[in-house]
Order: structure tokens, then sequence, then C-alpha cells
């Protein structure tokens, strides 16, 4: 089940690399974009619009909850990668250590204040009435279990790092099988509402945490366990790595935010009474529907970071280029052939998520992912550009693009198209990944400079040793 992850990174074709390292990775975010799915089916069929809408209001708190976690698990990820190139394994063992105590403190503080704040966060989103008291209990059900239930992302990237690839693809398919059971159970035999599907995932992230800690703790990983040393310098190290992507995560979020409070109003304006629900609901549909391709892309993108990481600390760049240019190549393809998929089939696709009888919103929802989806076909390049950047160590780069794209091009895009009414907010994915796409481009052809500088200097300093 384990691969020498040193070797792998250091001496593979990158194609062979890409297929062994990558489709694992893309297997383990599709399987996790399955659960989401079949909840969002789930909710939609059997609890209604109302329920759609309590989840899309309480989740940008859930999500918050979860990326400051992956902040330190990214964040150290980084630099662990890029020690181990250097053959350091005694600090990368140390980062690991210290990073695993920073989660459990992390989730621990954000946990405990979810469950106090559920209920006046869920009110300042525009949740009222039945709703607020759904989305609350939401909230509420995730924070108890926040403990554990963030360890399981950072786990799964120390377990690839350590070249349990196929190991954390196993453990992610088993969570999510053990979820859809916990879920059947919750919803279909004990008839919970939403909070059954909250329990369901968090139980399930629980077990699997701890079935990702075994190889951990029983030293036969990559990795070790090891008294951690903590310093203000790791601190800051893994803080600024981790930045890039916990400001997109957190940007993301109060973009979120903003898209529900503006489909409260405009559904209510365009819509009419009820129309705000209706509104949401659709836009949690095509959430629902859009994971998951968004997730092949991240999941491929997050398996390359180690061996883009790794090679860039032993200052192997040609091989870097070649690592990222697979990456480029498969997440366009991944891109457009999804975003054509979801334009053609648009109605199928959203009917799965939309009670019987509820045209209103199949109608809606089906315009709106025929417009929605057209984000993929630049939405790949955004997602590869911001992973390579964090992987070579180039954090101001990558919070560049993350923030331009988590917040400043959607919040542009929705005052921008704001009169065009909720069509103008179904076109802001297409026009936030077109603008940040641009800047993505531009900042790899600036570290293309830098690396082509670094390259000639390397170059003259070998000549010189001869």
């Amino acid at each position: 089940m384990k691969a020498d992850s040193k070797i792998m990174f250091a001496t593979m074709k990158p194609w062979k690399l890409f297929f062994i390292v990558a489709m694992p990775g893309m297997i383990s975010m599709f399987a996790m974009s399955i659960y989401s799915i079949i909840e969002g089916i789930f909710i939609g069929q059997k609890l209604g619009e109302a329920a759609l809408t309590a989840v899309n209001i309480a989740f940008p708190m859930i999500f918050i909850n979860f990326s400051l976690s992956d902040l330190v698990a990214v964040g150290s990820s980084v630099p662990i990668s890029v020690a181990l190139g250097r053959k350091d394994e005694k600090t990368a063992n140390n980062i690991f250590s210290c990073a695993i105590v920073m989660i459990f403190i992390v989730s621990v503080i954000t946990g405990t204040v979810m469950m106090f704040a559920a209920r006046p966060l869920a009110s300042l989103m525009g949740a009222e009435g039945q709703i607020l008291d759904t989305a609350s209990r939401y909230i509420q059900t995730y924070a108890l279990c926040s403990p554990l239930s963030t360890v399981f992302f950072a786990m799964d990237n120390y377990l690839r790092i350590s070249g349990y690839v196929k190991t954390s693809m196993f453990i992610n398919i088993f969570c999510n099988v053990m979820t859809l059971v916990l879920l059947l159970l919750f919803l279909f035999v004990f008839e919970m509402d939403v909070v059954g599907s909250a329990l369901a995932a968090c139980l399930a992230m629980c077990c699997c945490s701890v079935l990702a800690m075994i190889p951990f703790l029983r030293g036969r990983a990559l990795l070790k366990f090891t008294r951690p040393q903590f310093s203000f310098r790791l601190i800051q190290k893994v803080f600024t790595c981790g930045l890039p992507v916990f400001l997109n995560n957190i940007a993301g979020r109060v973009t979120s935010i903003l898209i529900n409070l503006s489909l409260m109003t405009l559904g209510t304006k365009v819509l009419g009474y009820g129309g705000g629900i209706t509104a949401v609901a659709a836009y949690a549909v095509l959430l629902y529907s859009a994971d998951m391709g968004f997730s092949l892309l991240y999941g491929m993108s997050d398996s390359l970071s180690p061996a883009i990481g790794f090679n860039w600390g032993a200052g192997d760049y040609g091989r870097v280029r070649k690592i990222a240019i697979c990456n480029y190549i498969g997440t366009f393809t991944v891109g457009v052939i999804f975003a054509v998929v979801m334009f053609v089939f648009s109605r199928p696709v959203v009917s799965v998520f939309v009670e019987a009888g509820n045209t209103a919103l199949l109608d809606l929802s089906a315009d709106a992912m025929k417009i929605f989806c057209l984000g993929m076909l630049f939405r790949w390049i955004v997602v590869a550009t911001q992973s390579f950047l964090s992987a070579i160590e180039k954090p101001f780069y990558a919070t560049i693009l993350s923030i331009s794209f988590a917040l400043v091009s959607p919040v542009i895009v929705l005052a921008v198209l704001w009169s065009w009414g909720l069509v103008g907010i179904w076109f802001n994915s297409f026009g936030t990944a077109l603008l940040t796409s641009v800047i993505g481009v531009i900042l790899i052809i600036q570290v293309q400079k830098e690396i082509k500088r670094i390259s000639a200097k390397k170059e003259i300093r070998e000549k010189e040793c001869l």
C-alpha cells in the first residue's frame, strides 16, 4: 500500500507519476464529492427546498471551521515536502508533530465558538424562523465533533506525503461509504432532519481520523511523531504557507454569505414573496451539482503538490516544470469536459436535487446551471496555478491569486452585474474565473522568469566548482 515517496517524486517519469499520484487523489476527492452529492439529493428530495436553503446558509460557517485546520495542514505540508527534498527528516518530523498539536488546539477553539454563536451567526446570514433553527442545529452538530473530525483532512495530506497514496484513497472511500450508510439510517430509519446528515458526516470523519493515524502511531510512515519543538519561525512558516489556501477559503465563505444575502434580496424582487428561499435553494443545487467537478480539479492539484514541493526543495527546477505541465493539462481536460456535460445535461442533473413537483425550483436551477457551469472553462487555471505557487513556497503570489478568486473578483462581478438580477449572480462564477485566470497567467510568467534566473545562477556556480 506504501510507495517510496522520495524515490517516486525524484525519479519517476512525470506522466507516470501523474497517474500514480494524481489519479488516486482524484478518486479520493471524487468519493468525498459523491457523499456531498447524495446528501444534496436526500435533503432536496426528502426534506425539500427549505432544508436546502438552511444547509446552504449554514455551510459557510462549517467550512470556515475546517479552513482553520486546513491552514495548518496545508501550511505544514509545504515545508515538510521541501525539508524531505533537502533530506532533512528531523525538521520534517518536527513540523508534522507540531502541526497535529496546532490543529487540535485550533479545532477546540473554533468548535467552542461555533457551538455558542451558531444562532446569531445564522441570523446574520439571512436565516429566519424555521430555517434559522435548522441552520443553527446543523452548525452545532459539526461544532461538537470539531476536535477530531477536522484532523481527518490533515491526515490525508500527511498520508500522501509519506507515500500512502492508495491508503489515503481507500480511507476516503470508506469514509464516504460509512457516511452514506449512517445518512440512510438517520434520515430514513430515525426520521431525523438535516442534523442527521451532519451527524453522519461527523461520525464517519472522526472514525477515519483514527484509522488515518494508525501508520504514524505504529511508526511505519515516512513521517514520525516526535516531541514537538515549537518556535516562532516554525509557526510563522506554517501560517505563511497555509495562508493563501486559508484566505481563499475564508474569502470564499464571505463571498458565499454576500451571494446568499443577494439571492434573498433579488429572489424576492424577481420571483415575489418566498422567492428569496427559492433562489438560495437554486444556488445550493448549483453547488451540489458542481461539487464533483471542483473536487476532481482540487484532488488532482493537491495530490501533485508534494511532488512539486519535493523537487523544488531538491533544486530540480526542470522536473518541477514538467510535473506542473502535467497538472495543467490534466485540469484543463477535466474542466472543459465537466463544463460541456453540465451545459448539455443541465436539467437532468439538477432534477435529482429537486423534489418532484417543484417546477419553479427546477426551471430556475436548470437555467442557472447553463450559465454557472461556464466558470469551469477557466477555473482549472486558477486551481492549478494556486496549488503550484503554494508548493514552491510563493505564498505572496498564491495569496494574491486566492484573494482575487475568492473575494475581490466575485464582489466586482456581483456589483457590475447587479442590474442583471439573478442572471448576474449565475454569471458570477464565469466572470470570477475569467478575471482571476488572467492574474494567474501573469503570476506564472513572473515565476518562470525567477526560475530562469535561479537556474542560470546555479549553472554558473557549478561551472566555477569544476
